[in-house]
Protein backbone atom coordinates (compact mmCIF):
# COMPACT_ATOMS: atom_id res chain seq x y z
CA UNK A 1 0.00 0.00 0.00
CA UNK A 2 2.14 2.84 -1.24
CA UNK A 3 -0.39 5.56 -0.94
CA UNK A 4 0.07 5.46 2.62
CA UNK A 5 3.07 7.75 2.33
CA UNK A 6 0.99 10.44 0.81
CA UNK A 7 0.96 13.72 2.94
CA UNK A 8 -2.63 14.10 2.39
CA UNK A 9 -3.71 10.82 3.23
CA UNK A 10 -1.58 10.99 6.51
CA UNK A 11 -2.83 14.02 7.22
CA UNK A 12 -6.19 12.97 6.71
CA UNK A 13 -6.21 9.54 9.22
CA UNK A 14 -4.67 11.64 11.52
CA UNK A 15 -7.00 14.53 11.67
CA UNK A 16 -9.84 11.53 12.04
CA UNK A 17 -7.63 9.73 14.94
CA UNK A 18 -7.93 13.65 16.54
CA UNK A 19 -12.33 13.51 16.28
CA UNK A 20 -13.02 10.02 17.03
CA UNK A 21 -10.69 10.47 20.05
CA UNK A 22 -12.12 13.87 20.76
CA UNK A 23 -15.70 11.60 20.28
CA UNK A 24 -14.73 8.41 22.17
CA UNK A 25 -13.54 10.95 24.94
CA UNK A 26 -17.30 11.82 25.62
CA UNK A 27 -18.87 8.38 25.98
CA UNK A 28 -19.40 6.96 29.27
CA UNK A 29 -16.38 4.95 30.00
CA UNK A 30 -14.24 6.50 28.17
CA UNK A 31 -14.37 9.73 29.84
CA UNK A 32 -12.17 8.56 32.14
CA UNK A 33 -9.53 8.28 29.96
CA UNK A 34 -9.31 11.28 28.17
CA UNK A 35 -8.82 12.20 24.04
CA UNK A 36 -5.09 12.94 24.78
CA UNK A 37 -4.50 9.57 25.55
CA UNK A 38 -7.13 8.00 23.32
CA UNK A 39 -5.38 9.36 20.17
CA UNK A 40 -1.86 8.46 21.15
CA UNK A 41 -3.18 4.49 21.39
CA UNK A 42 -5.40 4.62 18.36
CA UNK A 43 -2.05 5.87 16.25
CA UNK A 44 0.00 3.54 17.45
CA UNK A 45 -2.80 0.55 16.83
CA UNK A 46 -2.75 1.79 13.35
CA UNK A 47 0.90 1.83 12.57
CA UNK A 48 1.17 -1.45 13.60
CA UNK A 49 -1.23 -3.04 11.39
CA UNK A 50 0.35 -0.65 8.72
CA UNK A 51 -2.58 1.40 8.07
CA UNK A 52 -0.20 4.65 8.65
CA UNK A 53 3.86 4.81 8.65
CA UNK A 54 5.50 4.04 11.48
CA UNK A 55 8.98 4.67 12.48
CA UNK A 56 10.60 1.97 10.32
CA UNK A 57 10.24 3.90 7.56
CA UNK A 58 9.10 7.68 9.00
CA UNK A 59 7.35 10.30 6.04
CA UNK A 60 8.67 13.45 5.93
CA UNK A 61 5.76 14.68 7.48
CA UNK A 62 6.47 13.34 10.29
CA UNK A 63 9.33 15.33 10.50
CA UNK A 64 7.33 18.55 9.57
CA UNK A 65 4.99 17.87 12.59
CA UNK A 66 7.52 17.49 14.90
CA UNK A 67 9.36 20.74 13.86
CA UNK A 68 6.74 22.84 13.19
CA UNK A 69 3.01 21.49 14.52
CA UNK A 70 4.29 20.86 18.49
CA UNK A 71 6.21 23.98 18.47
CA UNK A 72 3.48 26.34 17.26
CA UNK A 73 0.82 24.33 19.38
CA UNK A 74 3.17 25.45 22.57
CA UNK A 75 3.43 28.83 21.65
CA UNK A 76 -0.41 29.07 20.77
CA UNK A 77 -1.15 27.75 24.44
CA UNK A 78 1.63 29.69 25.91
CA UNK A 79 -0.07 33.18 24.47
CA UNK A 80 -2.89 32.10 27.54
CA UNK A 81 0.16 32.79 29.63
CA UNK A 82 -0.52 35.79 32.26
CA UNK A 83 2.99 36.03 34.18
CA UNK A 84 1.39 37.84 37.18
CA UNK A 85 0.14 34.20 37.73
CA UNK A 86 3.70 32.66 37.21
CA UNK A 87 4.68 33.59 40.55
CA UNK A 88 2.13 31.34 41.95
CA UNK A 89 3.49 27.85 39.96
CA UNK A 90 7.19 29.32 38.88
CA UNK A 91 9.14 27.96 41.47
CA UNK A 92 7.44 24.47 42.21
CA UNK A 93 7.37 23.79 38.36
CA UNK A 94 11.41 24.77 37.66
CA UNK A 95 12.09 22.97 40.90
CA UNK A 96 9.95 19.69 39.62
CA UNK A 97 11.86 19.96 36.23
CA UNK A 98 15.27 19.53 38.18
CA UNK A 99 14.24 16.85 40.15
CA UNK A 100 12.82 15.25 37.38
CA UNK A 101 16.13 15.68 35.18
CA UNK A 102 18.06 14.61 38.55
CA UNK A 103 15.66 11.38 38.54
CA UNK A 104 16.41 10.49 35.32
CA UNK A 105 20.21 10.79 35.36
CA UNK A 106 20.35 8.72 38.46
CA UNK A 107 18.31 5.99 36.35
CA UNK A 108 20.89 5.91 33.54
CA UNK A 109 23.53 5.21 35.99
CA UNK A 110 22.44 3.17 38.14
CA UNK A 111 20.95 0.75 35.66
CA UNK A 112 24.41 1.06 33.42
CA UNK A 113 25.69 -0.56 36.49
CA UNK A 114 22.46 -3.36 36.69
CA UNK A 115 22.45 -4.40 33.20
CA UNK A 116 26.29 -4.07 31.96
CA UNK A 117 24.93 -3.43 28.59
CA UNK A 118 28.68 -2.21 27.75
CA UNK A 119 29.30 -6.06 27.11
CA UNK A 120 27.48 -6.05 24.64
CA UNK A 121 27.33 -2.56 23.15
CA UNK A 122 30.61 -1.07 22.90
CA UNK A 123 29.47 2.69 22.39
CA UNK A 124 26.88 2.33 25.14
CA UNK A 125 28.31 4.81 27.28
CA UNK A 126 27.20 6.96 24.51
CA UNK A 127 23.53 5.72 24.38
CA UNK A 128 23.49 6.27 28.17
CA UNK A 129 24.08 9.91 27.24
CA UNK A 130 21.40 9.63 24.56
CA UNK A 131 18.79 8.11 26.88
CA UNK A 132 19.72 10.59 29.77
CA UNK A 133 19.47 13.94 26.99
CA UNK A 134 15.91 12.43 25.87
CA UNK A 135 14.31 11.86 28.39
CA UNK A 136 15.51 15.41 30.11
CA UNK A 137 15.06 17.79 27.11
CA UNK A 138 13.45 16.05 23.92
CA UNK A 139 14.50 13.61 21.20
CA UNK A 140 16.69 16.37 20.08
CA UNK A 141 19.57 16.19 22.35
CA UNK A 142 19.21 12.37 21.54
CA UNK A 143 20.50 12.96 18.05
CA UNK A 144 22.53 15.39 19.21
CA UNK A 145 24.68 12.89 21.22
CA UNK A 146 23.98 10.17 18.73
CA UNK A 147 25.93 12.42 15.82
CA UNK A 148 28.65 13.71 18.46
CA UNK A 149 29.93 9.81 18.98
CA UNK A 150 29.38 8.86 15.83
CA UNK A 151 26.30 6.13 16.43
CA UNK A 152 24.37 7.06 14.20
CA UNK A 153 26.48 5.39 11.94
CA UNK A 154 25.76 2.18 12.86
CA UNK A 155 22.17 1.15 11.22
CA UNK A 156 20.95 -1.44 13.28
CA UNK A 157 22.15 -0.50 16.31
CA UNK A 158 21.04 3.19 15.77
CA UNK A 159 17.49 1.89 15.09
CA UNK A 160 17.19 -0.20 17.83
CA UNK A 161 17.97 2.75 19.93
CA UNK A 162 15.08 4.58 18.44
CA UNK A 163 12.53 2.04 18.25
CA UNK A 164 13.08 1.70 22.11
CA UNK A 165 13.12 5.08 22.88
CA UNK A 166 9.96 5.71 20.98
CA UNK A 167 7.67 2.69 23.04
CA UNK A 168 8.62 3.39 25.99
CA UNK A 169 8.34 7.06 25.52
CA UNK A 170 4.67 6.04 24.20
CA UNK A 171 4.36 3.93 27.68
CA UNK A 172 5.51 6.26 29.88
CA UNK A 173 3.10 9.22 28.17
CA UNK A 174 0.28 6.91 28.74
CA UNK A 175 1.28 5.66 32.40
CA UNK A 176 1.67 9.87 33.04
CA UNK A 177 -1.88 10.16 31.66
CA UNK A 178 -3.85 7.54 33.01
CA UNK A 179 -2.44 7.41 36.50
CA UNK A 180 -3.40 10.58 37.83
CA UNK A 181 -6.49 10.20 36.79
CA UNK A 182 -6.50 6.46 38.50
CA UNK A 183 -4.38 8.49 41.94
CA UNK A 184 -7.33 10.92 42.10
CA UNK A 185 -10.34 8.29 41.66
CA UNK A 186 -8.97 6.16 44.92
CA UNK A 187 -7.23 9.12 46.62
CA UNK A 188 -8.82 12.39 45.82
CA UNK A 189 -7.80 15.29 46.72
CA UNK A 190 -10.05 18.70 46.19
CA UNK A 191 -9.43 20.64 42.94
CA UNK A 192 -8.59 24.02 42.95
CA UNK A 193 -11.65 24.94 39.94
CA UNK A 194 -14.74 27.16 40.08
CA UNK A 195 -17.91 25.47 41.64
CA UNK A 196 -19.80 25.46 38.40
CA UNK A 197 -17.32 23.08 37.08
CA UNK A 198 -17.67 21.03 40.53
CA UNK A 199 -18.26 17.24 39.68
CA UNK A 200 -16.97 17.18 35.84
CA UNK A 201 -14.69 15.11 34.74
CA UNK A 202 -11.16 16.21 33.44
CA UNK A 203 -12.16 15.63 29.94
CA UNK A 204 -15.81 17.97 30.30
CA UNK A 205 -13.72 20.49 32.48
CA UNK A 206 -11.19 20.81 29.11
CA UNK A 207 -13.97 20.65 26.58
CA UNK A 208 -15.45 23.28 29.20
CA UNK A 209 -13.11 25.88 29.13
CA UNK A 210 -12.35 25.11 25.07
CA UNK A 211 -15.51 26.26 24.25
CA UNK A 212 -16.08 29.21 26.39
CA UNK A 213 -12.76 30.72 24.42
CA UNK A 214 -15.30 33.43 22.82
CA UNK A 215 -16.29 34.20 19.74
CA UNK A 216 -13.71 32.97 17.21
CA UNK A 217 -13.51 35.37 13.74
CA UNK A 218 -11.56 34.83 11.11
CA UNK A 219 -9.46 37.81 11.37
CA UNK A 220 -8.41 36.60 14.92
CA UNK A 221 -7.20 33.26 13.35
CA UNK A 222 -4.80 34.68 10.51
CA UNK A 223 -3.86 37.21 13.35
CA UNK A 224 -2.85 34.28 15.80
CA UNK A 225 -1.37 32.27 12.78
CA UNK A 226 0.68 35.27 11.42
CA UNK A 227 1.97 35.49 15.38
CA UNK A 228 2.79 31.96 15.23
CA UNK A 229 4.68 31.76 11.97
CA UNK A 230 6.63 35.36 12.47
CA UNK A 231 7.39 34.15 16.07
CA UNK A 232 8.84 30.56 14.43
CA UNK A 233 10.78 32.16 11.71
CA UNK A 234 12.37 34.90 14.18
CA UNK A 235 13.13 31.98 16.41
CA UNK A 236 15.00 30.09 13.80
CA UNK A 237 17.04 32.91 12.72
CA UNK A 238 17.91 34.14 16.47
CA UNK A 239 18.96 30.69 16.59
CA UNK A 240 20.83 29.89 13.42
CA UNK A 241 22.55 33.23 15.01
CA UNK A 242 23.32 32.19 18.17
CA UNK A 243 23.86 28.21 17.75
CA UNK A 244 24.23 27.96 21.61
CA UNK A 245 20.25 28.88 22.27
CA UNK A 246 17.76 26.26 21.59
CA UNK A 247 15.18 27.94 19.09
CA UNK A 248 12.58 26.36 21.45
CA UNK A 249 13.20 28.93 24.46
CA UNK A 250 13.77 31.66 22.21
CA UNK A 251 10.41 30.83 20.57
CA UNK A 252 8.86 30.33 24.35
CA UNK A 253 9.99 33.80 25.34
CA UNK A 254 8.48 35.37 22.04
CA UNK A 255 4.89 33.80 23.41
CA UNK A 256 5.10 34.96 27.05
CA UNK A 257 5.90 38.41 26.05
CA UNK A 258 3.01 38.62 23.42
CA UNK A 259 0.68 36.82 25.79
CA UNK A 260 1.04 40.32 28.14
CA UNK A 261 -0.53 42.37 25.42
CA UNK A 262 -3.73 43.38 25.39
CA UNK A 263 -4.48 43.63 22.00
CA UNK A 264 -3.10 39.54 22.22
CA UNK A 265 -4.94 38.95 24.85
CA UNK A 266 -8.54 39.91 23.39
CA UNK A 267 -7.94 37.56 20.28
CA UNK A 268 -9.71 33.99 20.45
CA UNK A 269 -8.78 30.76 19.11
CA UNK A 270 -5.04 30.09 20.68
CA UNK A 271 -6.33 27.64 23.03
CA UNK A 272 -7.92 25.88 20.27
CA UNK A 273 -5.38 26.16 17.81
CA UNK A 274 -2.49 25.10 20.34
CA UNK A 275 -4.79 22.12 21.51
CA UNK A 276 -5.22 20.63 17.59
CA UNK A 277 -1.40 20.86 16.75
CA UNK A 278 -0.47 19.11 19.78
CA UNK A 279 -2.89 16.56 19.60
CA UNK A 280 -1.44 16.42 15.90
CA UNK A 281 1.99 15.71 17.43
CA UNK A 282 0.61 13.49 19.99
CA UNK A 283 -0.56 11.56 17.30
CA UNK A 284 2.50 11.24 15.74
CA UNK A 285 4.37 9.55 18.70
CA UNK A 286 1.66 7.30 18.88
CA UNK A 287 2.67 6.42 15.60
CA UNK A 288 6.37 5.97 16.07
CA UNK A 289 5.38 3.39 18.42
CA UNK A 290 6.70 0.47 15.86
CA UNK A 291 7.18 -2.86 17.74
CA UNK A 292 7.90 -4.30 14.58
CA UNK A 293 11.00 -2.21 14.68
CA UNK A 294 12.13 -3.59 18.15
CA UNK A 295 11.75 -7.13 17.26
CA UNK A 296 13.82 -6.56 14.11
CA UNK A 297 16.62 -5.90 16.00
CA UNK A 298 16.96 -8.73 17.76
CA UNK A 299 19.52 -9.68 21.22
CA UNK A 300 20.67 -5.76 21.33
CA UNK A 301 16.73 -4.57 21.12
CA UNK A 302 16.08 -6.80 24.16
CA UNK A 303 19.23 -5.59 26.07
CA UNK A 304 18.27 -2.05 25.32
CA UNK A 305 14.39 -2.72 26.32
CA UNK A 306 15.33 -3.88 29.63
CA UNK A 307 18.25 -1.06 30.43
CA UNK A 308 15.61 1.73 29.49
CA UNK A 309 12.93 0.52 30.99
CA UNK A 310 14.59 0.62 34.13
CA UNK A 311 15.77 4.10 33.51
CA UNK A 312 12.40 5.14 33.10
CA UNK A 313 10.98 2.85 36.17
CA UNK A 314 13.92 4.80 38.74
CA UNK A 315 12.97 7.74 37.08
CA UNK A 316 9.55 7.24 38.24
CA UNK A 317 10.11 6.08 41.55
CA UNK A 318 12.86 8.86 42.26
CA UNK A 319 10.69 11.74 41.00
CA UNK A 320 7.40 10.26 43.02
CA UNK A 321 9.24 10.19 46.37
Amino acid sequence: MTFINEPVYILAVLFFLIVFSEWLARQRFFNHIGSVLIVIIAAAVLANLGLIPSSQDPPPLYDTIFQYGAPLGIFFLLLEVRLKDLRFAGLPMISMFLIGAAATVAGAIISYKLVSPQEQIPSAFAIAGMYTGTYTGGSANLNAVALAYGVNKDGVLYAAVNAVDNILTTVWLILTLALPRVMQRYFPRKRSIPPYLEGMFDEEIREQITSNEGTISLGNIAMLLALGLGSLFISSQVAAALPGLPSIIILTTIALLLAQIPFIQRLHGSRLLGYLLIMLFLAVIGAYCDFRALAGAGGVAGTLLIWVTIIVFLHGVVDSS
